[in-house]
């Protein structure tokens, strides 16, 4: 019986390929809207949690508001470190400058902040060295660059040894890190790291006084019990003051984000089921006309003994696979639409069908086929075999 049906409901959408195509464009858009909507997001929530992920879980970033008359010093953050749970600090501050060489000049982010900086951020090296106590505590005018800067101001990577001007002053450039997956040609930064000692001789803005600082814990496990030891310390020195400072946890972060893109894939995947609704509804619309034209049809099969169970089954199925084969096809373009996204984005922007949002989409699509399927499909069978036989359209 269901072999038929689907024989019966496959002539009657090809017979009609226009209005069945039309009938199909509701489906088609709202499939793509939820399928390409939620896989952007899920996506960029990936992206984004990787590039965290690779400064890793246990960081913590201390900022103060308010130091009481008692700010902190480059000596006391570098001595958080001595304790068990806490396995570095660093100070870094940031300041805007212009960077530049014979080749040619750009403005830049510069940061200072001390070697411990590094293993904390989870840098990466393309050539030479971080900066080192001995610079801190000499005041070198020394500069670790980014790829960036290096390919922008310098003209090629490979420029550990040569000197760079920054607001005028020269630094030796003593490494040169290497670029990272997120860098793009399009949104290019350009980042230099020099002593914290220096950067507070080179500009008036920065002073010894530390307001900012990021340590890290011994490990992922102990990152709450680094993050109690940094709140108890603060706490004692500014007057039990929790308005004073502000630890932010980067696990919590990572969470935070992560509901915050789960609440915008719901968002967004409501907004797109509201066209797969309409589609619904235009699913039904068609139907009922169906039902209509084929009211002889059905008053001969009434009369040669199909029931009402076989005739409902008929138009059932053929709203069910209007809806399925939109959803099919809506699939299909929203895998070329991440494909051509991916490859105007570049490497930065790799987007792939979410195989959890397809069978969503597949069984949202089958919902809707058999709820907006019903009522045409339930009038079909009611009616009374002679009056259909007498109907004239």
């Amino acid at each position: 019986m269901i072999l038929q049906a689907v024989k019966m409901a496959w002539k009657s959408i090809a017979s009609n390929k226009m209005r069945s195509f039309l009938t199909m464009l509701g489906i088609i858009i709202g499939v793509m809207s939820l399928v390409v909507l939620v896989s952007l997001v899920s996506g960029t929530t990936e992206s984004v949690e990787d590039q965290i992920s690779s400064i890793g879980n246990n960081m913590l970033t201390v900022t103060v508001q308010d130091d009481k008359g008692r700010p902190l010093k480059l000596s006391e953050v570098t001595a958080l470190a001595e304790n068990d749970e806490i396995e570095s600090a660093a100070p870094v501050t940031q300041s805007s400058v212009t960077a530049a060489s014979a080749y040619s000049e750009e403005n830049a982010a510069l940061y200072g902040t001390t070697g411990a900086y590094y293993d904390i951020q989870g840098l990466e090296l393309y050539a030479g060295r971080f900066i080192k106590n001995t610079d801190i505590e000499n005041h070198t005018n020394v500069a670790v660059i980014n790829a960036g800067l290096a390919r922008e101001v310098m003209g090629r990577m490979d420029v550990a040894g040569e000197t760079v001007k920054l607001n005028g002053t020269e630094y030796q450039i003593i490494g040169v890190l290497a670029a990272k997956d997120s860098d793009s040609s399009t949104t290019e930064n350009y980042e230099a790291y020099i002593p914290y000692t220096s950067l507070i001789r080179l500009t008036d803005d920065v002073s010894s006084d530390v307001t900012t600082f990021c340590a890290s814990a011994a490990s992922e496990e102990t990152l709450d019990k680094a993050e109690s030891v940094l709140n108890d310390t603060l706490l004692e020195r500014f007057s039990q003051d929790e308005d004073a400072f502000t630890v932010i946890n980067q696990s919590t972060v990572m969470e935070a984000m992560q509901n915050v893109t789960n609440t915008l894939a719901l968002l967004l995947g409501g907004i797109a089921a509201i066209s797969l609704l309409v589609g619904g509804i235009g699913i039904m619309n068609i139907m009922l006309v169906s039902v209509t034209e084929r009211t002889r049809e059905i008053g001969i099969r009434k009369a040669v003994g199909a029931g009402k169970g076989t005739i409902m089954l008929q138009f059932l199925v053929e709203a069910l696979m209007i809806s399925l084969m939109g959803c099919a096809v809506g699939i299909f373009l929203s895998w070329i639409t991440l494909r051509v996204i991916s490859g105007v984005g570049g490497e930065n922007m790799n987007y792939s069908l979410r195989l959890g949002v397809v069978w969503i989409s597949i069984a949202f699509s089958m919902g809707l086929g058999i709820i907006f399927g019903i009522y045409p499909a339930n009038k079909a069978a009611r009616k009374q075999p002679i009056e259909a036989l007498r109907y004239v359209g």
